[in-house]
């Protein structure tokens, strides 16, 4: 499985689960809410865990950069708000940090 895929999953279950908290605490939702919440911020862990990253730091770092673009696709997806030129301006420089971190070459 390869890089990318996994920190799309990995980003959309963290996002859903955090999101499930917020509900909770920020819309007034039922507390039975976060229990979807825990089972998806279980498998956003459980996901980054299958990173081809060597380091766990690395495969958090690079993760970074798609979170933060998949977090811009759920303001405009699921909140309706789209975002602005500066919203994806950052999350283009983010997502090219991301790439260097997991694509870069390593030496020895």
């Amino acid at each position: 499985m390869t890089a990318l895929p996994i920190y799309i999953a990995a980003a959309l279950a963290e996002i859903a689960g955090c999101f499930a908290f917020w509900a909770w605490f920020r819309l007034d939702r039922s507390a039975l809410w976060l229990l979807p919440g825990m089972v998806s911020l279980a498998m956003f862990a459980g996901l980054l865990a299958l990173s081809p990253a060597d380091q766990a730091g690395r495969a958090y770092a690079a993760y970074g950069g798609i979170y933060i673009a998949a977090s811009l696709a759920w303001l405009w997806l699921a909140e309706g708000r789209r975002p602005d030129q500066w919203d994806l301006t950052g999350a283009a420089i983010c997502l090219l940090g991301a790439a260097i971190i997991l694509w870069g070459p390593r030496g020895a």
